[in-house]
């Protein structure tokens, strides 16, 4: 069996991993977009031949995990794609979106290259494409295997990452040198989730792996204590929107991230503490996935379960405006008083988010608030780490707007909750974990951290490399 990896090698976005049976069958683990300055050349080519994988995994919804699907099969690829059901209805409305973001974004990209001379790029799909993909989804519950072969088998777990968030563990039927019939288990945790999420349920243990495919997003961090998120939260509402009479603009990606922020605010204005003034959930994604959540209670934890059988809905709230209609959402720039705004992108690398942060990021007032992972690459990255000045719809911009932090809204486990989620297996047993999805700086110190648990054989593979099984 032979594994290659084609993207979130030694970087955290383009997650891909193909593997290839010893008679030739071809599992594609996730086909994500790489995401950041500089990156649309990178989706343009898979590296593989899409036409040639026989079925595709898929782990979540995110667009780094998913986003490239619909140019698969573009490309040619007709083959089953397995996924949950709130994965999959996540990806109708998230891949529908992404291709409209795309079309925008190749026409100033375009515009751009060609007064450098460069060639133009192709759109990397449309519409009609994501239709088809659509129509390609295979719905399998957690905790069930589910055989798509006679060689291959795959069980989903829940990761806890987003909605419809899955591991995945593939056993896989070979023979050895001898002829004699042998199982491989390979692993793959797509993106690991806390244990204590707001909305969702824990992480679930998964089986006994041979390999393992894991994610390092925060290899060398710690998600710093928060005894009480929604009274941290509070703090920045009253500082910016009361002592100052600002707006607070937040980038949160449109699945959980979003919810997670609603739910808190309901919470607060629930118990009293919320000061009026209007909250505008400015993305139509956003919206469309607050349904999706609504749908799916049964991946909720107890706690929201039993919030909702008092409160009737974590997800709604006086004052607070769900915003789909183009022309509503650039009224809300004429907004003069103290209000609260959240849109996607997550990252601040697309969508309306963008346009908020510029119109509001020269004034010492306000408060930009980063609630999640964001690339280093990307608009996001460039306020966490305190560039005093960003760059956004080509222009630079001086930032005045104060920046503050909430890592506890963050998705992804730091190093620590992802040995603790690896400790369902029995280190001895593992011939090799493989490092994706991180920085590779990251990737270093969680390799040793891992090592240090007892994993052996830690391998961080470069972008194109490929390993025998």
């Amino acid at each position: 069996m032979k594994l290659q990896f084609y993207g979130a090698a030694r970087t955290v976005t383009g997650s891909k991993h193909l593997v290839t049976t010893e008679t030739g069958t071809k599992i594609l683990l996730d086909c994500g977009l790489f995401q950041g300055i500089d990156s649309e050349g990178l989706n343009q080519d898979f590296g593989f031949d899409a036409s040639a994988v026989d079925y595709l995994i898929l782990s979540h919804a995110h667009i780094d995990h998913a986003g490239l699907i619909p140019r698969l099969v573009r490309k040619g690829f007709s083959g089953p794609i397995y996924c949950t059901p709130a994965t999959a209805d996540l990806c109708e409305i998230m891949l529908l979106d992404s291709a409209r973001i795309q079309e925008k974004d190749l026409e100033r990209l375009n515009s751009r290259r060609l007064r450098q001379g460069r060639p133009l790029l192709e759109q990397l799909y449309d519409e009609r494409d994501v239709n088809a993909a659509l129509d390609l989804m295979k719905m399998v519950a957690y905790d069930t295997p589910f055989r798509i072969d006679d060689e291959v088998t795959f069980l989903f777990t829940d990761t806890a990452h987003i909605i419809g968030s899955a591991a995945v563990s593939l056993t896989i039927q070979e023979t050895d040198a001898e002829g004699k019939p042998v199982e491989k288990r390979l692993f793959f945790s797509g993106d690991i989730g806390r244990p204590h999420d707001k909305i969702l349920r824990m992480p679930a243990p998964f089986p006994q792996a041979d390999y393992i495919i894991c994610e390092s997003t925060y290899g060398n961090k710690l998600h710093e204590p928060e005894p009480d998120m929604r009274e941290h939260l509070l703090r920045i509402v009253e500082e910016t929107c009361v002592k100052r009479h600002g707006k607070i603009i937040i980038p949160a990606f449109a699945v959980d991230r979003t919810q997670e922020l609603i739910y808190a605010l309901d919470r607060l204005e629930h118990e009293g503490k919320l000061p009026v003034l209007p909250v505008f959930i400015d993305s139509p994604l956003s919206v469309k996935a607050t349904k999706v959540m609504r749908a799916h209670e049964e991946c909720f934890n107890p706690d929201i379960l039993d919030y909702i059988e008092k409160d009737g809905d974590a997800f709604n709230f006086p004052n607070l405006h769900y915003v789909s209609d183009v022309e509503e959402s650039k009224s809300i720039n004429s907004w003069r008083g103290p209000c609260i705004i959240i849109s996607s992108s997550g990252m601040a690398e697309a969508g309306r988010i963008k346009h908020h942060i510029k119109n509001n990021i020269g004034d010492a007032r306000n408060t930009i608030l980063l609630v999640g992972y964001a690339a280093p690459n990307t608009l996001g990255g460039a306020l966490k780490r305190g560039d005093w000045q960003v760059k956004i719809f080509g222009e630079m911009y001086d930032v005045k707007a104060k920046v503050e932090v909430m890592d506890s809204f963050s998705a992804h486990g730091d190093y620590q909750e992802m040995i603790q989620y690896l400790a369902c297996q029995d280190p001895a047993q593992i011939k090799n974990v493989f490092l994706v999805h991180g920085e590779y700086d990251e990737q270093l110190i969680f390799k040793d951290k891992l090592e240090a648990a007892g994993f052996r054989h830690v391998e961080i593979p470069d972008m194109l490399e490929s390993v025998r099984l």
